[in-house]
C-alpha cells in the first residue's frame, strides 16, 4: 500500500481529529484535472479486469462502505469508480429510514441480510453507521447507547471479516464551505432541483455535531479487519482517484489471477 493511502488509513483505536485531514488535499492528483479524469477512467478499466477475476474465482467477498456528509459525493463515487465494471457481481444498497419491520429488529438486521456473497462486491451507500450518527446527533439515543452500538458494529464487522469478507470503509471528507457551494448549486440549477431536499439545510445547522460524531466513530471502529480511509473530497476527481486506488490495490491482492484451467477441456472440440 502506498504511503499516500497509509496516511489516510485508520486501523486502530484512538482519538481522531478531522481538522488534521485537509478536505481539499489532492494526494493522487498530477496537478491537471483533465489528466486526473483520464486516470480515473484508466483505473476503472483496470478495476473491471480485476473484478472479472474476483467474480470468476468466487473465493472472496468485498464490502465497500461509503459514508459522508450530505453532498459529499457517494453517488458520484459509484458512477465514476465503477463506470466500466460489469454489473454482474456488483450490487449497490442504499439505506433510508428504517421501515416498521426493520424497527422491530436489532439495528444491524437489515444490513446483515445485504452483505456480499462469494465473488460479489456490495456497496453500502450510507450504512449501518447511520444508526450512530443521525440517531445520536438528533438525541434519539444517548451516549451510552451509542457506545454499545459502536461496540456491536465492531463485532459485526469482525464476524464478516472472519467469514471471508474484506471490508473497505471510506469517509468522504468535505469542508463546510464546499458543502455550501454544492447545496447552492442544487438550488441555482433547475436541473438539479430534484437533488435538493430542504431538510439538508436543517441538517447543515448540525454540522459540528456530525463532525464530533464522525470523530468518535472513526476512532472506535477503525480496525485492522475493517479500516477506515479518510478521503479528501472537496475535489470530486481526487476523491474518485483515491477510492479507485484503494479498491484496485485491495482487489488485486484478493484476485491475482483467474481460476486454473481445467485439463479435461484441453483438446475439446465443439461440433
Amino acid at each position: 500500500m502506498s504511503d499516500g493511502l497509509k496516511r489516510h488509513r485508520i486501523d486502530g483505536p484512538g482519538k481522531i481529529h478531522l481538522a488534521r485531514f485537509d478536505a481539499a488535499a489532492r494526494p493522487f492528483s498530477v496537478g491537471d484535472k483533465p489528466a486526473d479524469k483520464r486516470r480515473v477512467a484508466e483505473l476503472a478499466t483496470e478495476l473491471a479486469t480485476v473484478q472479472d477475476r474476483f467474480y470468476a474465482l468466487r473465493q472472496h467477498k468485498l464490502l465497500l462502505v461509503l459514508q459522508g456528509m450530505d453532498t459529499s459525493g457517494k453517488d458520484g463515487v459509484i458512477r465514476a469508480v465503477f463506470q466500466a465494471i460489469d454489473p454482474l457481481g456488483v450490487r449497490v444498497v442504499s439505506y433510508r429510514a428504517p421501515t416498521e419491520p426493520e424497527k422491530d429488529r436489532d439495528f444491524l438486521w437489515r444490513h446483515h441480510r445485504d452483505v456480499p456473497g462469494r465473488g460479489e462486491i456490495v456497496i453500502f451507500n450510507r450504512s449501518h453507521y447511520e444508526a450512530v450518527l443521525i440517531e445520536y446527533v438528533h438525541g434519539w439515543i444517548d451516549a451510552a447507547e451509542r457506545r454499545r452500538r459502536l461496540a456491536h458494529i465492531v463485532e459485526f464487522e469482525r464476524l464478516l471479516a472472519e467469514t471471508g469478507t474484506t471490508i473497505v470503509k471510506c469517509f468522504l471528507h468535505i469542508s463546510k464551505d464546499e458543502q455550501r457551494k454544492r447545496l447552492q448549486e442544487r438550488i441555482d440549477d433547475p436541473d438539479k432541483h430534484w437533488k435538493f431536499n430542504p431538510q439538508d439545510l436543517e441538517e447543515r445547522k448540525l454540522w459540528q455535531k456530525y463532525q464530533d460524531a464522525y470523530e468518535e466513530l472513526l476512532g472506535r471502529t477503525g480496525t485492522a479487519h475493517a479500516p477506515w480511509y479518510v478521503v479528501p473530497s472537496d475535489s470530486k476527481t481526487q476523491r474518485n482517484l483515491m477510492i479507485s486506488e484503494i479498491l484496485l490495490a485491495t482487489l488485486s491482492e484478493l484476485a491475482p489471477s483467474y481460476p486454473p484451467p481445467q485439463p479435461k477441456l484441453s483438446g475439446l472440440q465443439v461440433v
